[in-house]
């Protein structure tokens, strides 16, 4: 709980005292026009008032990621909370400001456009190609997950809500409407009433965990990764000795930081009245959802009198969907569960539909195709039919793959906000010492996953600081060839 608490004021802290300072850096111009000023469509360029922005936000980059992937981190431990805060502060919240703070600078453009004119049409490609795997593997995952959870719920027992497929073929006409109508029509009306939602429940669950008292691991139990011993009781962390590096920061990354917010960004780029708004929607959207991530770490955490086994069983017969629905009946009630339950299904909704706008966005982007009703619906169709059976496919998959997508690209981003720092003469180590860190990450992942080259996991860390060294060195000669006006 100690550690909660400090985890959570570092994170405001970061706000209050961090972020004006990536601010500084970012060029930001209060009496600039702003895209949805100069290229209103009625579509996409929408002016939307601050707090709207800032809920669509919130809720476009939350969905369930703060919710599965800290429950998933929590067999780690309370390093799980560690990681959020210093990810989110560090790297993620930077990675998702300057998203928008680029896409605001370009006329809204999508990530692979911005890569194009910092880099070359190389890079671009790369980003264009990830940016939209991504795009898709968010999709279908969140077809999936929130299918399964509504499908398995008690009160359906029985009935046609019961089975998966109806749930699929609801969620996948929904995303066809959100992908192909203006974004004034659904989105701007319902999300900040269910960023609200988010906020809500999360904090019943806080307040919850103080008030219930529950099973906390002693603060001294952080050190008991570094334990040689074979042997684990059930109060041990990480009960199998999964290796932390690289794992764990592939396991939490919504609320540390994750490259599908940077698809995102755009999105609200193209709606934001003043650039000045740049730094409470997309930072102070990350930052909330660093406490979100907090929260139910802790959760994931605190909820079991047997300790991490009893954790890690949970999440072998169900996954995390069964965590939370233990985790919302034991601290809510029946009724407070349900309504958590029902939350928890309506949050990755609301970043599928988001995800699949957003690979139409880039997709038109890309090739120069204008967004007209007719272009829109031919791209949403395909689309959508390929996310259909893709459902079909092992979920586990299909999520490793996203996984190791989503910190590439984040990583990407990064590099981008380095190079777009760098032009500018500022102070570019805010991006890109983290964009070193998530190199190495991402190098140590492949190199040793199966999805990889699979080699022995003992390579991870020879890997990963290997590759750090080589980029920081090269991040150095970079530096020192600027110009001395750069300097």
């Amino acid at each position: 709980m100690l550690i909660f608490f400090i985890s959570i004021a570092i994170l405001l802290l970061g706000y209050k005292l961090y972020s004006p300072f990536v601010e500084k850096q970012a060029a930001i111009d209060p009496s600039a026009v702003t895209p949805q000023a100069r290229l209103h469509d009625g579509v996409d360029y929408v002016a939307i008032h601050p707090v709207k922005a800032f809920l669509i936000q919130f809720l476009n980059v939350a969905g369930v990621g703060p919710i599965f992937g800290p429950i998933l981190g929590a067999v780690y431990g309370p390093v799980a909370l560690v990681w959020i805060v210093i990810g989110n502060v560090v790297g993620g919240a930077v990675h998702d400001y300057f998203s928008g703070v680029m896409s605001l600078k370009e006329d809204g453009k999508s990530l692979p456009e911005i890569a194009g004119h910092y880099y070359n049409v190389i890079f671009k490609g790369f980003m264009l190609i990830f940016t939209a795997m991504l795009l898709f593997f968010v999709g279908v995952v969140f077809i999936m997950s929130p299918a399964g959870l509504l499908s398995n719920l008690s009160f359906f027992e029985g009935t046609i809500l019961a089975g998966n497929t109806f749930w699929v073929l609801v969620i996948l006409a929904y995303y066809f409407l959100a992908t192909l109508l203006p974004i004034d029509k659904i989105i701007t009306k319902l999300y900040p009433m269910f960023g609200a939602l988010m906020i809500v429940m999360t904090s019943l669950i806080a307040i919850s965990i103080l008030l219930e008292a529950p099973h906390l691991p002693q603060v001294n139990d952080i050190f008991a990764y570094f334990d040689s011993h074979e042997h684990h009781d059930f109060l041990t962390p990480n009960p199998d000795g999964a290796p932390i590096w690289p794992l764990l920061f592939l396991t939490i990354t919504c609320g540390a930081i994750s490259g599908f917010h940077s698809t995102q960004s755009p999105m609200i780029a193209r709606c934001l009245t003043n650039e000045k708004y740049a730094r409470p929607v997309f930072y102070g959207a990350m930052m909330c959802e660093g406490i979100v991530a907090c929260v139910w770490a802790l959760a994931g955490i605190s909820a079991f009198p047997g300790g991490y086994v009893e954790l890690k069983a949970m999440l072998a017969q169900g996954g995390p969907g069964l965590v939370v629905n233990h985790i919302a009946n034991s601290y809510l009630g029946v009724f407070g569960g349900v309504m958590a339950i029902l939350a928890v299904a309506i949050f990755p909704i609301t970043s599928g539909d988001t995800a699949f706008r957003s690979l139409r966005l880039t997709i038109m982007d890309a090739f120069n195709i204008s967004q007209t009703t007719l272009h829109r619906l031919l791209l949403a169709v395909p689309l959508l039919g390929v996310a259909y059976l893709m459902t079909f496919l092992d979920f586990s998959l299909i999520w490793r793959y996203f996984a190791f997508s989503n910190m590439l690209l984040s990583t990407s981003v990064l590099w981008l906000a380095t190079k777009y720092l760098f032009d500018r003469g500022t102070f570019h180590w805010i991006a890109s010492i983290p964009a070193v860190i998530g190199t190495a990450i991402t190098v140590a992942y492949i190199a040793t996953a199966g999805i990889g080259f699979n080699l022995p996991a003992t390579y991870s860390k020879p890997i990963g600081v290997a590759v750090a060294v080589l980029v920081l060195i090269g991040l150095f000669v970079a530096h020192q060839k600027r110009t001395p006006a750069h300097a």
